[in-house]
C-alpha cells in the first residue's frame, strides 16, 4: 500500500486525458444522430428509432443517460471493478471480486475478436454515452469521463451472465487478507436479503384467453428504479419494448410484435466450489489434480481506492486453478469456484433474442447458453407458451453432491461440457393452458402438466417451492377467459398463503395459555377471524406482518446452518421449533412496538406500509413528515404476488418500500399487439419533472397505463420528438 498524490490532481489528470473528445469523433456522432429519432410519449417514455441496429443502440444509450446518467455510470463503475476509487477502501474487495473473473485486458481481447455486427453495437453504446457527455457539459461524472466499447462485455452479468454476486465479499476479504481462520465464516445468515427478490411470470395459452390470443405477465421484483421502460426500433428488424437495465443495450424483459419473455431468478445449479489440495514448493503454491501437481496461476491485481483527499493503491496476488479463481479457504483447503464466464455469448444472446419472431427463433437464441441466472417464461403470437428452467447448465458426474464443495483433486468432479438446451428442464404448450414461475420449483410450473423431476439430474432444479408459487397455481388452475385486465387482477390477487399455517399456530398457542389479557384477547380474535387477505384498511394485516417478521428473525437466528431455510420450511420451523410462549411473547412485543410508535396497536396496514419517492437518488431517503401513499400488497415471502418489500429507515416509524414490483407489464399477442404497464414512480429521476411521480398512485393501486407501441399511438400527445444532441 503506498500513497500517491492528491486526489484532485489525479482527477485533473483523468479529465485532461479522458474527457476530451476529438473533432473527428464529434463530427461522426453528430452525423449519426441525424438519422436517429426519439419520441417521448405522454408518460415521457422514450421511443427510439434508427436506420440500423447500431443507430438504435446509440439513441438507446443516449436516452438512458438523459433519464439517469448516475445509474448508468454507477453500474459501470461497479462492473469494471472501480467502485473503491469513488467510495473508498470499503469497496476494495467488491472490486477484487469483479477483477478475479475478468480484467480489462481480457475483455479488450474479447472485444477485438468479436464479429463485426457486435463491434458495431459496442461502438454505438460508447458513442451514445459519450455524445451525451459532450452535449451535456454540466454533467460531472464521478469517475467515467469516457465510455469505451469493451465496457458492456464486463457488464454482461446484469442477470444474464455469470452471477458473481453469489460470492461472499466477506469470505473473499478474509482469504485475501490472509485471515484464513475466519475465511469460512457462515455469512449466509447475515447476508440474507431482508426481502426476497425475484420475479413472477405467467403465460396464458389461447384456449384460456377471451380473445383466443396468448398472453404474458412480466412482473420482476427488483430494487426500485433498477430498470427503465423504453422502446427501440430499427429498419433491420429490431422493434422491442420493455425494461432495460441502466447502461445495457438490450431490452432485458419485454416483447416485440411476435413474442415476449419474462425472466425469473433461478436456483438452477450453475456454479460449483472446489476444495483444492495445496502444496507449497520453493514458496510457490501448487494444487493436486489426479496424479499431477499443477502450479496455481498467480495474477497481480492492482486496485486504487479513495483515502480522504488522496488515492492509494493496493496490490493483490489473485490465485486461480483451472476450475476458477480462489475465493476462500476451509480446513486447510483453498476453495476455487467455477461459473459461467462467457461475456460475449451472454451479450449476443441477450440482444439477438429481442429480434426473435416466435418460439423457434427464441429457442435457437437459447442455444448460445449465455444465461446463467434466469428462468424464462415465454409467449408468442402463434399461440405458443413455453418455459425454460435456466439455460447455461454444466454437465456433471451425478455421483457427487453438487450442493456442497467437491474435491478438486478428483478429475471426475470436473465439468464435462454443457448440457444442450433440449436436455434442460422446460415446458412447451402444457395441457393446462397456462404456466408460471415465481422463483420456485419448475416441477409445479403447470400443475399436473409440469416437468417430471425423475427425468432430470438433481442439480438442474434444486429450487424449493415458495408461497408465490403456491399462490400462482391456485390463481391460474381454474381460471379462464383471460383479458389483460383479468391478468392484472390475477397478478394482484391479495391472498397471503404464507400465513395460513403460522397464524392458526399462534391462535392455538394463545388459547392453550393460562395467561390472558384483554389486549391480547382482542388481537388474537382479530387474527383468528382474518381471511389472510391484505388490504390498506386491515389491522390484521399489520399484526400478521409484524409478528411474522419477528418470528422469521427468531427462527433464522436459532436455525442450524444445515437446515432448509426456504419459505415453506421456515413456516414449519416457526410452528414446530418455537414454543407457545415464544409465539405469544413476540406478539406482545409487536403490540408494544405499535403502541409506542403510533399511539395504538390498532393501526391499518396502509397507514404504515407506504410508497414515497423524494429525491430520485440511487440511495433514496424517506421522511414520515412528507407525502407518501398507502400500499396494500406486502412482502413476497408470504406469497404476495405483487411484491412490496418495505421497512423503516433512520428517523422513520412508517415503513417505505424499496424493492418488489418495479416495471410490470401484461401483453396480448394478437394481429395487433396490446399491452399495459406500470413502473414505480415515473420515468424521470428528476424530482422537478412532472414525470417523477406521475405513475405513483397508479402503481400503489395496481392500475396500469396503456403501452403505446405503434408510432401512430405514441406520437399522439407526445411530449416531444427530437434527435440526440438537440
Amino acid at each position: 500500500m503506498k500513497p500517491i498524490f492528491l486526489f484532485f490532481l489525479l482527477l485533473t489528470s483523468y479529465a485532461a486525458t479522458a474527457q476530451s473528445f476529438g473533432l473527428a469523433e464529434i463530427a461522426r456522432w453528430k452525423a449519426q444522430a441525424q438519422g436517429i429519432s426519439i419520441t417521448r410519449d405522454k408518460w415521457d417514455i422514450p421511443h427510439v428509432s434508427g436506420k440500423t441496429d447500431a443507430d438504435a443502440v446509440f439513441g438507446m444509450l443516449y436516452v438512458q443517460c438523459e433519464d439517469d446518467f448516475g445509474r448508468v455510470e454507477d453500474n459501470y463503475i461497479t462492473s469494471i471493478g472501480r467502485m473503491a476509487e469513488v467510495e473508498g477502501e470499503a469497496y476494495l474487495y467488491q472490486d477484487l471480486r469483479a477483477r478475479l473473473f475478468l480484467d480489462t485486458n481480457q475483455v479488450k481481447d474479447i472485444y477485438l475478436k468479436s464479429p463485426a455486427w457486435m463491434k458495431k453495437l459496442l461502438h454505438a453504446f460508447a458513442d451514445g454515452c459519450n455524445y451525451y457527455l459532450y452535449t451535456h457539459p454540466e454533467v460531472k461524472p464521478r469517475l467515467i469521463k469516457r465510455f469505451e466499447p469493451w465496457m458492456p462485455l464486463m457488464f454482461s452479468e446484469g442477470s444474464i451472465g455469470g452471477n458473481i454476486s453469489a460470492i461472499s465479499v466477506e469470505r473473499l476479504k478474509a482469504f485475501y487478507t490472509k485471515n484464513h481462520s475466519t475465511s469460512w465464516i457462515k455469512t449466509d445468515r447475515e447476508e440474507r436479503e431482508w426481502e426476497p427478490v425475484g420475479s413472477n411470470g405467467f403465460a396464458i395459452a389461447p384456449g384460456k384467453s377471451a380473445s383466443g390470443n396468448a398472453l404474458l405477465l412480466i412482473n420482476p421484483h427488483t430494487t426500485f428504479y433498477f430498470r427503465s421502460e423504453l422502446q427501440v426500433r430499427s429498419e433491420q428488424g429490431l422493434n422491442v419494448y420493455g425494461a432495460v437495465t441502466w447502461g445495457q443495450f438490450f431490452i432485458y424483459q419485454g416483447f416485440n410484435e411476435n413474442c415476449g419473455w419474462m425472466h425469473t431468478s433461478s436456483a438452477a445449479d450453475v456454479l460449483d466450489e472446489y476444495l483444492e489440495t495445496i502444496e507449497w514448493k520453493e514458496g510457490k503454491p501448487f494444487y493436486r489434480h489426479g496424479d499431477a501437481l499443477k502450479p496455481v496461476r498467480i495474477e497481480k491485481v492492482k486496485l486504487w481506492y479513495k483515502d480522504g483527499n488522496a488515492m492509494q493503491q493496493k496490490e493483490f496476488d489473485a490465485y486461480h486453478t483451472h476450475h476458477g479463481p480462489i475465493i476462500s479457504e476451509k480446513d486447510g483447503k483453498w476453495i476455487s469456484i467455477s461459473m459461467m464466464n462467457e461475456p460475449y455469448k451472454a451479450l449476443a444472446q441477450s440482444f439477438l433474442r429481442t429480434k426473435a419472431k416466435g418460439y423457434k427463433q427464441y429457442n435457437k437464441a437459447m442455444d448460445w447458453r449465455g444465461n446463467a441466472s434466469n428462468n424464462t417464461v415465454f409467449a408468442d403470437s402463434k399461440g405458443n407458451i413455453a418455459y425454460w428452467h435456466g439455460n447455461f447448465m454444466p454437465r456433471r458426474n451425478p455421483s457427487f453432491d453438487w450442493a456442497n464443495p467437491v474435491d478438486g483433486s478428483n478429475p471426475l468432479t470436473d465439468w464435462q461440457g454443457l448440457h444442450p438446451v433440449k436436455e434442460t428442464v422446460q415446458l412447451l404448450n402444457p395441457g393446462t393452458g397456462w404456466l408460471q414461475n415465481c422463483n420456485s420449483t419448475p416441477y409445479t410450473a403447470a400443475a399436473a402438466q409440469s416437468p417430471d423431476p425423475k427425468k432430470y439430474p438433481t442439480y438442474m432444479a434444486p429450487d424449493a417451492e415458495n408461497y408465490r408459487g403456491v399462490h400462482a397455481v391456485r390463481v391460474l388452475k381454474d381460471a379462464a377467459n383471460f383479458t389483460l385486465d383479468r391478468l392484472i387482477e390475477a397478478a394482484y390477487e391479495p391472498h397471503l398463503p404464507g400465513f395460513e399455517t403460522i397464524i392458526p399456530a399462534l391462535v392455538q398457542a394463545y388459547q392453550q395459555s393460562s395467561e390472558k389479557t384483554p389486549r391480547m384477547n382482542e388481537a388474537i380474535e382479530l387474527l383468528r377471524q382474518w381471511d389472510f387477505t391484505y388490504s390498506t384498511e386491515s389491522t390484521a394485516t399489520t399484526l400478521a406482518n409484524y409478528w411474522g417478521e419477528k418470528m422469521l428473525s427468531y427462527t433464522r437466528y436459532h436455525l442450524p446452518a444445515d437446515e432448509p431455510n426456504d419459505a415453506l420450511s421456515l413456516s414449519e420451523h416457526i410452528i414446530k421449533r418455537s414454543s407457545a410462549e415464544e409465539k405469544i411473547k413476540q406478539l406482545n412485543l409487536v403490540l408494544d412496538e405499535l403502541t409506542r410508535d403510533f399511539g395504538s396497536w390498532k393501526i391499518a396496514w396502509g397507514e404504515i406500509n407506504r410508497f414515497q419517492r423524494l429525491t430520485g437518488k440511487i440511495k433514496e431517503t424517506f421522511d414520515d413528515q412528507k407525502p407518501s401513499l398507502p400500499v396494500a400488497f406486502t412482502s413476497s415471502h408470504w406469497g404476495s404476488l405483487a411484491a412490496f418489500g418495505a421497512r423503516t429507515y433512520p428517523g422513520t416509524k412508517k415503513r417505505y418500500g424499496s424493492v418488489g414490483n418495479s416495471f410490470v407489464a401484461v401483453v396480448e399477442f394478437g394481429p395487433r399487439l396490446k399491452a399495459k404497464s406500470i413502473v414505480t414512480g415515473g420515468q424521470s429521476s428528476n424530482p422537478n419533472s412532472p414525470h417523477f411521480n406521475d405513475q405513483s398512485k397508479m402503481y400503489t393501486e395496481g392500475k396500469f397505463k396503456d403501452v403505446l407501441f405503434y408510432p401512430e399511438d405514441y406520437q399522439k400527445g407526445a411530449n416531444r420528438t427530437y434527435q440526440p444532441g438537440q
